[in-house]
């Protein structure tokens, strides 16, 4: 490889940029969407109109620095973490502009670059204190739901999906940005792949969209009707793309201040399968799709996540119904009939199962309000995540079979030293760097855990914050596993916005991190990267 500009550097960062400035530059695709809300709606046009030339100009710009870039390994790295990190910023523009003469707190930078990260990463923390179309137009509350569905299953595995320049050096972009320890390769060519993953996305996305306005016909989703200014069919028709969008990237942000508690029991009822889809390997949904259902089955990790969603729901739901929740006074008056309830009980305790595992954030309920050791499962259901190749976030369940296996290993030779013990997943040896890898993530994303749980609690402490170690605990899980919701004020119905600017930063950067599984990342911080 060539040397970069400048000291013996051996990354040529400005093939990085370039291809960073041609994602960013098709960018302004999207940005149209929320731009014909706007004209709709009459609200925000000049917002979007501006964000859309200025997105545009500004990948154009960059596209410049290499008209023919030449990718490899090194600056395939460089060049998705600048890429999630530019469209973050790039999402500001939205924000900032209908920001300006107001009291948003989206107004700030910083907030609206925490906003603009947790929607691209998927993540769902907010601090927007008001969510509501008083204070926001539908323009720009479509905008931050879109931005979730953008980056769930990838903004540059779209790109390799859309742009041939892309494909050559497809395969080392996607396993720098694909969430889990890999991706398969469904196709011979790898941006069919991408496109297949992307088909299956949009299409269940859609599936949804028409079923939840579907549920509103039928007088299922009555109040889908009432939480959008507008016509009945169009407030029902806003309400279910926004949420559809947020869905399957196990997003978890809403239009609705309440989150999905403001609709329907039926409403959740239909929103549970779709979160269970977005924790399922895609890949396999393809063959489940393709007519290999038992795909399904014999997929180790499937079976995995199936029952740990299983055995969670039904302890939460026992203990719902038993009245063990212990639902705080803080709750609304209609929480104490969920106790002897078997339909309340075993939807809220499968539905918050889903979104603390699957990392989507929902509430079906302010769990807020449960009790203690309630709220202790749900932050340890944070650390599980979906399945490799889903978009939900966390350390994957693959890991931790590996992990699990690993240390049964370890037993077994110490007893058994010249026994020679493969970890094995679905009957096949890993490798053992595969192995190793997966330690040394999972003891990172810990080591990144606890270490952003102490900066907050100092942070805190540094300017007089009142932040309980739970809060601070909370924060850093949800941030670093792109859950969204914690607890305290950071709960479900609650937002982020009280935190210091450091603190601020620091949960962006952990989101940031997060989304890319922290290595990729950390990888750009060593100066062999740079020089070696």
């Amino acid at each position: 490889m060539s040397l970069g500009s400048g000291g013996g550097i051996r990354v040529e960062w400005r093939t990085s940029v370039a291809l960073t400035g041609r994602v960013l530059k098709y960018l302004a695709v999207p940005l149209c969407v929320p731009l014909v809300v706007a004209l709709l709606y009459g609200d925000d046009i000049l917002t979007f109109a501006v964000a859309v030339v200025a997105t545009f100009l500004l990948g154009f710009a960059l596209e410049q620095l290499d008209p023919d870039p030449d990718l490899g390994a090194r600056e395939a790295l460089l060049m998705v973490a600048l890429t999630w990190l530019a469209v973050a910023v790039v999402g500001t523009l939205p924000y900032l502009i209908a920001g300006m003469g107001t009291d948003s707190t989206l107004a700030q930078p910083v907030n609206a670059l925490f906003e603009s990260m947790s929607g691209f990463t998927t993540t769902g923390a907010t601090v927007m204190g008001n969510i509501s179309f008083e204070q926001h137009s539908h323009a720009l509350l479509l905008w931050r739901q879109l931005t979730q569905w953008l980056g769930g299953m990838g903004i540059v595995v779209l790109a390799i999906a859309i742009l041939p320049e892309l494909s050559v050096g497809g395969a080392q972009l996607m396993d720098a940005e694909a969430p889990g320890p890999g991706i398969e390769k469904l196709t011979p060519r790898i941006a069919e792949t991408a496109r297949v993953l992307w088909l299956v996305y949009a299409g269940i996305t859609a599936l949804e969209i028409v079923l939840l306005f579907v549920f509103h016909l039928v007088g299922l989703a009555p109040a889908m009707d009432n939480l959008v200014a507008g016509t009945d069919h169009a407030a029902a028709a806003y309400n279910a793309v926004a949420h559809g969008l947020t869905t399957m990237p196990t997003g978890g942000f809403s239009p609705e201040a309440r989150s999905i508690e403001a609709f329907s029991a039926a409403v959740q009822w239909l929103i549970i399968p779709f979160m269970f889809a977005a924790g399922v390997n895609f890949a396999l949904t393809w063959r489940l799709l393709s007519g290999e259902p038992r795909a399904l089955l014999d997929d180790i990790e499937f079976r995995a996540y199936s029952g740990i969603v299983g055995v969670f729901s039904v302890v939460l739901a026992t203990l719902l119904f038993t009245g063990g929740a212990d639902v705080g006074p803080g709750a609304l008056d209609f929480y104490s009939g969920i106790a002897g309830d078997i339909e309340a009980s075993l939807r809220h305790a499968v539905f918050q199962t889903l979104a603390m595992v699957t990392t989507t954030g929902y509430a079906s309920i302010d769990f807020n309000a449960w009790s203690q050791p309630l709220k202790y499962l749900l932050l340890f259901a944070m650390f599980i995540g979906g399945s490799a190749g889903s978009t939900g976030g966390g350390i994957k369940i693959v890991r931790w079979i590996v992990i699990i296996k690993s240390v049964k290993r370890e037993l077994f030779t110490s007893i058994h030293p010249e026994a020679v013990s493969p970890v094995r997943l679905g009957g096949n040896a890993i490798d053992e760097r595969a192995v190793r890898g997966i330690q040394a993530f999972t003891l990172v994303y810990m080591l990144c855990f606890g270490f952003g749980a102490a900066l907050l609690m100092l942070d805190a402490a540094r300017v007089g914050l009142d932040l309980s170690a739970f809060e601070g605990i909370a924060a850093a899980a949800s941030t670093v596993g792109n859950v969204g919701p914690g607890f305290g004020r950071l709960g479900p119905m609650g937002f982020y916005e009280f935190f210091p600017v450091p603190s601020k930063l620091l949960m962006t950067f952990l989101m940031w991190i997060g989304r890319l599984e922290i290595i990729p990342v950390l990888v750009l911080l060593t100066s062999s990267y740079w020089r070696s």
